[in-house]
């Protein structure tokens, strides 16, 4: 069997959640000039812009703290980007889903936590 990374693990397996929690998945790992955004998914009236954050069970600190807040204004900068290129209508909302799986066995969840609003974008034109 081949090897899956926690970071490409804990992605898959938010996705799949996502999905059936009733979202539309538009897009997975988005890049550009100001960062990166793991899963953008769709469930009116929102466009959720997710981090995944995985973590085995013996980490010393839970996933959600690795969302500084340098990492959630490279994402806002990202997503800003996103809805203008692409026109969108939806009310942004900026998530986290924090996944702890069993040491050495990433797709095997233990935990799954979905923070929606996980932070703010405030105003979003300072974003730029």
């Amino acid at each position: 069997m081949a090897y899956v990374s926690k970071g490409a693990a804990g992605e898959v397996l938010a996705a799949r959640f996502l999905r059936e929690k009733g979202y539309e998945i538009w897009t997975a790992n988005f890049t550009c000039r100001f960062g990166e955004i793991d899963i953008i998914a769709a469930k009116k009236p929102y466009i959720a812009f997710v981090e995944v954050k995985t973590r085995s069970d013996d980490s010393i600190y839970m996933p959600r703290e690795a969302v500084t807040k340098n990492k959630q204004k490279r994402i806002i900068k990202t997503a800003m980007l996103f809805i203008q290129k692409n026109h969108i209508e939806l009310q942004p909302r900026f998530d986290v889903i924090e996944i702890i799986t069993k040491k050495n066995h990433p797709m095997n969840i233990i935990e799954l936590d979905h923070i929606h609003g996980a932070f703010e974008a405030g105003d979003l034109h300072a974003a730029f």
